[in-house]
């Protein structure tokens, strides 16, 4: 009764509030943090087995995206302090304990995403060097240095102009995404759309359970959730909660119908085969377009949405792990940080990332991989199931409990989870 009476209260606010221009922006914003490399392997994993399993994943997505983000967003404005970001609510709520292990929990959720950035520009530079401009692949350890070096020295420019500069590269990726996503439509093969390719219903579930980790980490903007809250409750008061669902709910919308489209496109015009190969090479799905395809188009177009598609995610969640290492360090060896000086600090975790970043670059791991096994897992307990223990503990939540969404949630991520420990058995 309780919760029903609270689902009312939240539908009368809902449908009083309405959707302005600035909370376009920040549905936007919410898109550009979201699009990045998992966007553009997102096709190769999802389409390993055919066109039908994206039926399954298309249903799936929205609401995924959408609730987990939500109930993010109403955990960090469960707050009694306007200013409180996410780590500072955990404390509030269950403790200063939980509150480092959260704050462990969102680096580890971010930083697997910083490395694979690197591993991934390398690549799709290095393509581009080789296929496009027909020259001989450089030594791996000095491109990705190079490459490396290129995205973090873009910081010294400062950091007000970066963020600028990120927020004016979602409006050219997402025309080019609708663009090169109505490129590809003439060379849809119609025999994909075939019944004869149906797999059976054991292959099309573990196709889903197996893309479920990268459609997370591909639709993740819970680094800009915090932020976001948190000026809806500065500007709206009361209303907060209200504001940022329907923000939520438009950016879920958009995500949806940009990258659910471009994943068709790119699955109708390229056989499982060709995406297998993709994979194995270790390429976006658009750089291995433009090696496959003798047009000018796309041979330039294709690398040039990933290099955008990985510089513009690449600042937002470098700048949020380097914070979160920060505060990791801080709240558990405050000494040493202050011996150190806030210069000499700043110095030893620019080194840590630069290096760190460099190593796995040259190495050069699966994305896919990597996308599973460590960004994917991590995310999904900041994402999915910490709000959804929230909603059952803390008092200032609880009106959000009874709901049939909040199982929907608990139980993708207990499987985007499940895929630490899927390569063990």
């Amino acid at each position: 009764m309780q919760a029903s009476t609270a689902a009312t209260a939240t539908g009368r606010a809902s449908k009083a509030v309405t959707y302005t221009k600035q909370d376009l922006t920040w549905s936007l914003s919410m898109f550009g943090t979201a699009v990045g490399a998992g966007v553009l392997f997102l096709p190769i994993r999802a389409g390993l087995e055919g066109f039908w399993p994206l039926i399954l994943i298309a249903l799936l997505v929205g609401p995924m995206t959408y609730l987990s983000h939500r109930a993010l967003a109403r955990f960090v404005l469960s707050s009694k302090r306007n200013d409180a970001d996410i780590t500072d609510v955990v404390e509030e709520h269950f403790g200063k304990g939980a509150g480092l292990l959260i704050t462990i929990l969102y680096f580890f959720a971010i930083y697997p995403i910083v490395l694979i950035y690197g591993n991934a520009i390398t690549t799709t530079v290095d393509s581009f060097i080789v296929n496009q401009l027909g020259m001989i692949s450089p030594p791996r350890w000095i491109l990705s240095g190079v490459l490396v070096a290129m995205m973090m020295g873009v910081m010294i420019l400062g950091r007000r102009l970066m963020l600028r500069a990120t927020e004016l590269l979602v409006y050219p990726l997402v025309f080019i995404l609708l663009a090169m996503s109505v490129y590809l439509i003439p060379d849809w093969s119609m025999a994909a759309l075939s019944t004869d390719n149906i797999p059976a219903m054991g292959d099309l579930l573990a196709v889903v359970y197996l893309t479920i980790p990268m459609l997370i980490f591909s639709f993740n903007h819970s680094p800009a959730i915090s932020s976001m809250a948190l000026a809806q409750r500065q500007a709206h008061g009361d209303d907060a909660v209200a504001k940022s669902d329907i923000i939520l709910k438009r950016a879920s919308m958009m995500l949806l119908g940009f990258v659910m489209f471009f994943v068709f496109s790119c699955v109708l015009a390229l056989s499982p085969a060709q995406l297998a190969e993709a994979k194995a090479q270790n390429l976006p799905v658009l750089s291995y377009l433009a090696n496959q395809y003798d047009s000018p188009v796309i041979s330039v177009v294709g690398p040039l949405v990933a290099f955008l598609a990985i510089f513009s995610s690449f600042f937002g969640h470098y700048l949020g792990a380097k914070e979160g290492l920060a505060g990791i360090a801080k709240k558990s060896a405050p000494k040493v940080v202050t011996a150190m000086g806030d210069k000499g600090f700043d110095r030893v975790l620019v080194a840590f990332f630069f290096f760190s970043v460099w190593g796995v670059a040259i190495i050069n791991p699966s994305v896919l991989g990597m996308i599973e096994s460590l960004g994917a897992p991590f995310i999904a307990a900041i994402l999915f199931l910490m709000p959804m223990y929230a909603i059952n503990k803390v008092p200032a939540m609880q009106r959000y409990r009874g709901a049939l969404s909040n199982i929907f949630v608990t139980v993708m991520g207990i499987v985007a989870i499940s895929a630490i420990v899927k390569d063990l058995f």
